[in-house]
């Protein structure tokens, strides 16, 4: 009975005592599938009209927009400050032209487009719409 006789003696105690501690400190970590995805920002509730120009980018697509937060909401992650110039994409139009930018004043107009009359809030909103302004006042 030699294998009993080893089992508990104290070289053999030792060793399988200090197995047990080896296996009962075994740390197994699991990071999961690949990588955690971002939780999602909160987004603005409320962006300013304050005018400083960013050039921002959603795929393949430049565009300028009037401030960050606006880039921001609408999705686009911003390239650099001030408005896109490289012509790749440079606003609403997608013709290349750069996006323009109206102030909020009042003053209605009545503006035609391939025959389509329609009443906007000022000239300069008509325009960028690429509306001709044909009377002042709503149509």
């Amino acid at each position: 009975m030699k294998f009993p006789a080893t089992v508990f003696s104290r070289q053999g105690f030792a060793i399988l005592f200090l197995s047990a501690i080896l296996a009962a400190c075994t740390v197994v970590v699991d990071e999961g599938p690949g990588p955690r995805p971002r939780p999602p920002r909160p987004e603005p509730q409320y962006c300013s009209r304050q005018y400083e120009p960013v050039c921002a980018r959603r795929g393949g697509d430049r565009q300028t927009f009037a401030n960050a937060c606006l880039a921001d909401r609408a999705g686009y992650r911003i390239l650099r400050d001030g408005p896109c110039r490289d012509g790749s994409g440079g606003g609403g139009g997608g013709g290349g032209e750069e996006q323009t930018f109206c102030t909020r004043e009042y003053a209605p107009v009545c503006a035609r487009r391939h025959g389509e009359l329609r009443t906007f809030p000022n000239a300069c909103e008509a325009r960028a719409a690429d509306y001709r302004v044909i009377d002042g006042g709503p149509c």
